[in-house]
Order: C-alpha cells, then structure tokens, then sequence
C-alpha cells in the first residue's frame, strides 16, 4: 500500500518518494520492519498466550531429554512468524504482481492448516494433532493450486536464455519476448536448463500439455516434500528458525539475480520479470525468522508449532518452483532433505524386519538431530541398532542447533555458487 502511495506522490515531486522505486530500498525496510515487528509483537504474542495457559505440554523424555524443562512454553508462535511477515508485504509489496499475491496465499493457507493441527493439540488434548492425511491434503492443494496459477496465469512468464557467440567468446543475452516456459536449472550442468516438455516428449503432439502436468505434479511434490521437511527439523530451540533464515536469504539473493537481466545472462539462468517481488517477501520472511529467534533460541521462551514449521518449508518451496531452481533444493534444503530421509529409512528398516521377527533400526533416534542427543540409557533394549554408537557421547541440543545451522550455511553458500559450477 505505501508502495503505490509513494508512487502516486512522486508525480508531485515530494522529496524521497523516489526511493520506493528501488527494489534494494523497498528489501531492507521490509527486512527491518519484519524484525521489529516479529520482536515487538513476539513479546505481546508471549505474555498472552502464558495468560491464557495455551502451552507445551511435558514431551516425552526418552526423545527429548529436555523435554521437562519446556514444559508451560507458549507454542504456536508460527502466528508471530505468519504476522511478521504479511504486515511488511502488505505495505511495502506491489500487490498486483502475480508472485506475491502467491506467496501470501500459500503463508495463509499453510499457516491455517499449521493453526488447525496446534489447535487440536493443544485444546483437544490429542497430541496426534491433525491426521496426516488431511495434512496431506491440504499440502497438495496449495501445491496445485500454485502450480496452475503458474501455468494459466498471462504474467508468469520468462526471458528465455540466447547464447551467441561475438568475437570468438560465447555471451548469454536473453530473448527480447517475455514467455510461458517449462524451463528449469538443473545445477552442474553447462547450459543447465531442463525443459519439461522435453521429458514427456514421448507424447507427441501433446508433449507441451503433458509437460505443464508434470510441472504442476513437480510443484505439488517441492511444497510438500519441503513442507514436511520443515516441521520434521522443528524439533530443538531455534532448529528450523535458524536454517530458514539462512536458506531464506540464499533464495533471496537467486530470486534477485533472476529478476536483473544483466546478472541473469552473467549467470546464465532465466531472467524472470517480476520476480524482484520475491525479494520484497523472503526479506520479509528473513526479518520475521531472525526476530523471532529473538525469543526461540535456547532456552526457549516459544515454539513455533506446526503453525510455523509448515508455513516455512511451503514458502522455502513455492519461491523455489517460481524462481525456476526447484532442483536446487536438495542442496539447499540438504538439512530439511537429511532429516525426511532418516525418518523414511528408519521406519522402513524396522517394518521390514518387524515382519521377520526382528526389532532393528537403523539410528539411535529420528529425525536425526534426536540421533544426537539420545542418551544410551533412553534406548530400546529390546531393539538392535545399526548405528549404535553413532555418535559415541549426547550433545547438548544448543550445540546440535548451532552445527546444524552451520551446514546450512555451507551448503546454502554451494546451492549459490552451483550457478557457475558447470
């Protein structure tokens, strides 16, 4: 709103009012007002909701050897995360660009879903929460929902890449004509664009239809895959807090390199008109994860609750799939990837052999930062673990979480330089 205000000024030459045609401008107040907001509104959310006694119950000790300890912190403060970010957006954003008004229905729509699961939680006194099918459900439709909004919607478009060759040296420009595309970065790979269409070229005439499908079907499995990724590493005070805000400032800078045409043909990727829009959202989602660690770090005085994890991980994925680089995300989600893997390999492992007679896993604990900090006692007599002694001594949660970030940064710093590596 004060975006188009300012702009409507202009034309009466007020001083300043030029600045909000700047997207870097427009990025940094977003990133502080989202802070400010998230710190100021976190300790009001935080008084209210210990008022009211809507808090963590006891967690189990033999997955949470801290466990007693959290018992009575509010929960459900994905509110001061879904608030701290919408508040920004909606007065600094362009609200008629096509890739925000996305953005703000998937925080929306997942955050809901997130509400709906702490809800049952807490004031139904069933800790399953929400069935996981219903989870499901509602991670698919927004995934479908995005995907189709991308596929029928006349302003999500490209500049496809042009390689020509001047003076014997190979330079990138970009098609002067804005289209629809199926393109996709594929990381390693010279000239690393995938085109789905070309995937299902086995269709004939019909390749480009069943291409979109695909893409949508792409779509669907990105938002939930990292959806649940998310909430699966929300599990230790400021965990999924710390590695988004990193993950979230690596997606800002792609999703900014993408929407400045000379950067996008230096970096020989898409050029994505528009985009720069995402800029405004992730400094807003970086500002809201950054402040609400304010209060999330070790001890923490809140937890996000699925009402947070699963807004994270669906943002993380939609501005992925938007920005073209959603098969970048195994390495920039690599700790949100690792942690899925370990719950699938575990719990496969032990039905398989269950089957046989057999109590074996595969770690110690899952997801795999409990792996961590699971003492030897806390295990399963019963049970035969593979990776037993893996690792040898418990880590304190705080170390755990502060390495963890650690290798997102690493591997949010390759997904970056991925875009040259070829």
């Amino acid at each position: 709103m004060l975006y188009y205000l300012f702009r409507f000024l202009e034309q009466f030459d007020i001083p300043g009012s030029h600045l909000w045609s700047y997207i870097s401008f427009r990025a940094l107040l977003t990133l502080i007002l989202a802070l400010l907001i998230s710190a100021w509104f976190g300790e009001h959310f935080i008084k209210y909701m210990k008022r009211k006694k809507i808090s963590e119950t006891a967690r189990d000790p033999s997955i949470d050897p801290f466990g007693e300890k959290k018992k009575g912190v509010p929960t459900m403060g994905g509110i001061i995360i879904i608030v701290s970010i919408l508040v920004p957006v909606l007065l600094l954003g362009r609200m008629r660009n096509i890739y925000l008004i996305l953005m703000i229905i998937t925080t929306v729509w997942l955050g809901f879903l997130g509400f709906l699961d702490d809800y049952i939680k807490i004031f139904r006194k069933n800790k399953e929460g929400l069935k996981g099918k219903y989870k499901i459900v509602g991670q698919v439709s927004i995934g479908l929902i995005v995907g189709l909004a991308l596929w029928l919607s006349p302003d999500a478009k490209i500049n496809e890449n042009l390689t020509t060759i001047k003076q014997n040296k190979e330079t990138v420009i970009h098609k002067s004509e804005a289209v629809k595309s199926l393109k996709t970065t594929i990381p390693f790979v010279k000239n690393h664009d995938l085109d789905y269409s070309k995937v299902m070229a086995f269709c004939g005439d019909n390749a480009r239809a069943a291409g979109w499908i695909l893409f949508v079907i792409m779509t669907i499995l990105v938002v939930t895959a990292v959806s649940n990724g998310a909430n699966l590493n929300d599990g230790m005070d400021g965990m999924c807090a710390g590695n988004s805000a990193i993950v979230g400032v690596a997606l800002g800078i792609l999703a900014y390199v993408s929407s400045h045409i000379e950067y996008a043909a230096y970096f020989n990727i898409m050029f994505i008109p528009g985009s720069q829009e995402l800029v405004i959202f992730l400094c807003a989602f970086v500002g809201a994860m950054v402040g609400f660690l304010w209060y999330n770090a070790f001890p923490a005085q809140v937890f996000m609750g699925d009402t947070g994890s699963l807004t994270i991980g669906g943002i993380i994925g939609v501005v992925a799939v938007i920005i073209h680089k959603e098969l970048l995300l195994p390495i920039l989600c690599g700790i949100f990837f690792v942690e899925s893997l370990s719950v699938i390999i575990q719990t496969q492992v032990f039905k398989i052999y269950k089957r046989k007679g057999k109590r074996i896993r595969v770690f110690r604990a899952t997801p795999i930062h409990d792996n961590f900090r699971k003492l030897d006692s806390q295990l399963d007599e019963s049970s035969r673990y593979i990776f037993k002694n893996w690792p040898e001594r418990q880590f304190h949660e705080s170390k755990i979480t502060v390495r963890f970030w650690i290798v997102t940064i690493i591997l949010a710093a390759f997904a970056i330089i991925t875009l040259k590596i070829r």
